[in-house]
């Protein structure tokens, strides 16, 4: 009895051990979208200043996801990009489009710019996991996706319901064919946006984000129905939902399996850590595709539409081994590539000061990847040996508002800061104007260091306030913790309008010249 018992007990824990439990993804996966091709479902998210970008994104069982490529390595059209003359803090790549068709995988995005600057990119390649190729450039078409219909016509709609036919060649918009297939209803202020649009039993539906402020209504997902991909278009409401103690779900797709079921992944605003996402089951009802369970809710938890997938992750830890960066890791902005290296020394990133700047908003280089709820803690090791006067190197939860371990060395003094730092940015260049910065605590360390170990702990439980807590080591075992207790990380869509990252930089304020070798990036999460 006590054997049946222990085997059943075993078997119940592995059963919910491999549940997925929502979110599916607690991280900054903002505006996915999501195709499958095959037994595979691939995804893309926006990134916006970081590079490379518009990251793509593959599982097989919808619990298990990896980074596979990214649809470009860098933008040029413009030296902001390069962090000189203003900044692309919280613009450049959104909400790309994910299509296949014909054996070719598109993705057509826009930088949310004006002018050349805004023009809508559509990229392809013979595989997901790239080289991608731009294809053709445009005028700018707002949260878009790309769709291509049975009679190979090709179409991309975008803004607040709004549609144009392209070439057969995807080199422009045919002139003339632009349409308006549904209007705000009066309540709705803000944009219908984050335009999806899938084919299903010779219907054309139209997935889009309402914002709502009548009284007792709230954000949710909408979908617009047409016999016609002309119209005219009727409209159901397929997904009001609040979950897991935050404000309601908006924004996403849905995606079939290959035995015809069907999954609405969509994201949920959750403060410092970004815009996470959910999963849910997807009901056909009358002809509509309405998201969530029977009482049309997010569900606290999913079976994985296949088990057996080995297990994997979009924020991964790293010893700086491999002959290539992990794509894991985005630059914040365009790197400076003669100024970092996996070669040098074999086993570390040198990091190396190419250019002198004023603060950390301004430093090239700086290295990131994503936090994660519910808790999460990374530490890296650093080899300050080769660092010179006016250097800085360090760790920090960073966002406009940021949370920052500072090692500073001025003349043969070494001093490691945590210190509180906000970025002002103009509103039209996003140019910096300022970075207020508080030093909350300063420790001296011995003038013949070589090795400080940082580590960034993070808690995005609800009603834990999105807080981060901050300690050194200088072997590595014995841990002190340093500065502001709980700092909390905020969502401010104004400037970086994305969770807060993990950032390894190492910037110059004097000359350039210096280095630092980092050995590792030690990640864990808790589900």
């Amino acid at each position: 009895m006590r054997k049946v018992f222990l085997g059943l007990l075993l078997t119940a824990l592995t059963c919910q051990a491999q549940q997925i439990h929502n979110p599916m993804l607690w991280a900054d996966v903002p505006d996915p979208d999501v195709i499958r091709v095959g037994d595979t479902f691939y995804m893309v998210s926006t990134t916006m200043h970081l590079m490379p970008g518009a990251p793509v994104m593959k599982s097989r069982d919808l619990k298990n996801w990896q980074t596979v490529g990214y649809v470009f390595d860098r933008l040029t059209d413009s030296p902001k990009y390069d962090l000189s003359e203003g900044t692309v803090y919280g613009r450049g790549q959104w909400a790309t489009s994910l299509k296949y068709h014909k054996g070719r995988f598109y993705a057509l995005f826009a930088p949310n710019e004006g002018g050349p600057m805004g023009q809508t990119y559509i990229c392809t390649a013979e595989r997901a996991e790239g080289p991608w190729t731009i294809h053709s450039r445009m005028r700018h078409f707002h949260d878009a996706t790309l769709f291509f219909d049975d009679d190979d016509r090709v179409y991309v709609f975008y803004g607040t319901g709004e549609m144009v036919e392209l070439k057969a060649d995807l080199s422009d918009v045919i002139e003339g064919s632009h349409r308006q297939l549904c209007e705000r209803e009066a309540d709705e202020r803000g944009l219908l946006e984050g335009s999806r649009v899938i084919k299903h039993n010779g219907h054309y539906y139209l997935l889009m984000i309402s914002h709502v402020y009548a009284p007792g209504r709230h954000r949710r997902e909408v979908c617009y129905r047409a016999d016609n991909i002309q119209g005219p278009y009727e409209k159901a409401v397929i997904l009001e939902s609040d979950f897991g103690g935050f404000p309601y779900v908006g924004q996403g797709t849905i995606v079939d399996t290959e035995e015809g079921d069907w999954y609405g992944i969509i994201f949920q605003d959750r403060g410092g850590v970004g815009r996470v996402l959910t999963l849910s089951p997807v009901r056909w009802i009358d002809g509509w595709p309405m998201i969530g369970d029977e009482q049309g809710r997010v569900p606290d938890t999913m079976r994985p539409y296949r088990s057996g997938e080995p297990e994997t992750a979009i924020v991964c830890n790293d010893d700086f081994g491999a002959a290539n960066l992990g794509l894991h890791w985005q630059w914040n902005h365009n790197p400076v590539d003669e100024a970092w290296s996996l070669t040098q020394r074999p086993g570390y990133l040198r990091l190396q000061t190419c250019r002198v700047v004023p603060n950390l908003y301004l430093a090239p280089n700086t290295l990131t990847q994503r936090m994660e709820g519910p808790t999460c803690s990374g530490v890296v090791s650093i080899d300050i040996t080769h660092m010179r006067d006016g250097d800085r190197t360090g760790l920090a939860a960073f966002n406009g508002d940021s949370g920052v371990l500072t090692i500073k060395k001025n003349g043969r003094k070494l001093t490691l800061e945590m210190s509180e730092q906000a970025v002002s940015l103009t509103d039209r260049d996003k140019a910096v104007t300022d970075v207020r910065e508080q030093v909350v605590e300063a420790v001296e360390l011995p003038t013949k260091t070589k090795v400080v170990h940082l580590r960034l702990d993070g808690d995005f439980r609800p009603g834990k306030n999105d807080v981060a807590n901050f300690y050194y080591s200088l072997d590595g075992q014995e841990w002190t913790q340093i500065g502001t207790k709980d700092y909390r990380m905020t969502f401010d869509y104004r400037r970086f309008f994305m969770g807060s990252k993990f950032a390894i930089f190492c910037y110059a304020t004097k000359r350039t010249g210096g280095y630092v070798d980092v050995d590792a990036f030690d990640y864990k999460i808790t589900k």
